[in-house]
């Protein structure tokens, strides 16, 4: 019988309705339940349990999954909570059917992001562990120095977040522009380094995923080509789906 078990968060992402991540809060938070009874973290669902997430019945796994990339305008929020944000990204893009993102951008940034219902997909890319590749192009408030470059790349200690990011590739790309491509998504990465070293981000701009590069209008989206699926379930088919959890920094949110 307990073959049959699925974890309530693995079945919610299994059926394409949030990521574990999402799922997690949502139980937390009482909006799930099982058979009409509010379960605890960490439950497990029978194949003839009824899982409902605010009164509504939850079904089996999809087979025919969505993915999208969109570009993400500056001020909207990446959440699939549409009664707290006003100007949230479900919202915003209002597809026919059940997405939700993969990560997060901060409000104040743009540029790609993923879209799914799958939920099985999302723990994979967004693994540090994975060492999978996020390029974006920012401008700041200063001409950059030779010295910023350096001490960008080589990594550096974030107070807040009680850790030092991971080295990274930086290039200087006019006076007050660079690009950089990072393998790991600590909240507000990017802004927290500029600020270490005294520079204040003016724009942050998202320009590739792995394999996905962004090539559509601002507040446009578009389905993944096959070639690019196939190429994005290359890279990650060995990623880990899970990891060690950090007891000191428990979910953090992987936003730039």
């Amino acid at each position: 019988m307990s073959e049959n078990l699925t974890r309530l968060n693995k079945f919610l992402s299994e059926a394409g309705y949030c990521s574990r991540r999402e799922a997690d809060r949502l139980i937390d938070a009482g909006r799930v339940t099982i058979n009409d009874a509010i379960p605890e973290m960490g439950t497990k669902v029978a194949p003839d349990d009824v899982v409902k997430v605010d009164g509504e019945i939850i079904g089996e796994r999809k087979k025919d999954f969505v993915y999208l990339a969109f570009n993400k305008p500056v001020g909207i929020v990446c959440t699939t909570d549409t009664r707290v944000e006003k100007d949230n990204i479900i919202d915003y893009i209002n597809y026919p059917k059940r997405i939700f993102p993969i990560g997060r951008l901060d409000k104040p940034s743009e540029g790609l992001i993923l879209l799914t219902d799958d939920g099985d997909i999302v723990n994979k890319i967004l693994r540090a562990s994975n060492n999978h590749e996020k390029e974006y192009v920012v401008t700041v408030d200063k001409p950059i120095s030779q010295t910023f470059v350096e001490r960008m790349a080589g990594g550096i200690y974030i107070e807040e977040l009680g850790q030092r990011t991971k080295k990274c590739k930086v290039k200087k790309v006019d006076k007050f522009t660079f690009n950089i491509v990072l393998t790991q998504g600590l909240n507000r990465q990017i802004r927290r380094m500029c600020t270490y070293l005294n520079y204040e981000v003016q724009t942050l701009k998202r320009v590739r995923i792995m394999n996905i590069k962004l090539d559509m209008p601002i507040g446009k989206y578009r389905e993944l080509t096959k070639e690019e699926f196939k190429a994005l379930s290359e890279l990650i088919s060995h990623s880990k789906k899970t990891h060690q959890t950090n007891r000191s920094h428990p979910r953090k949110n992987r936003r730039q």
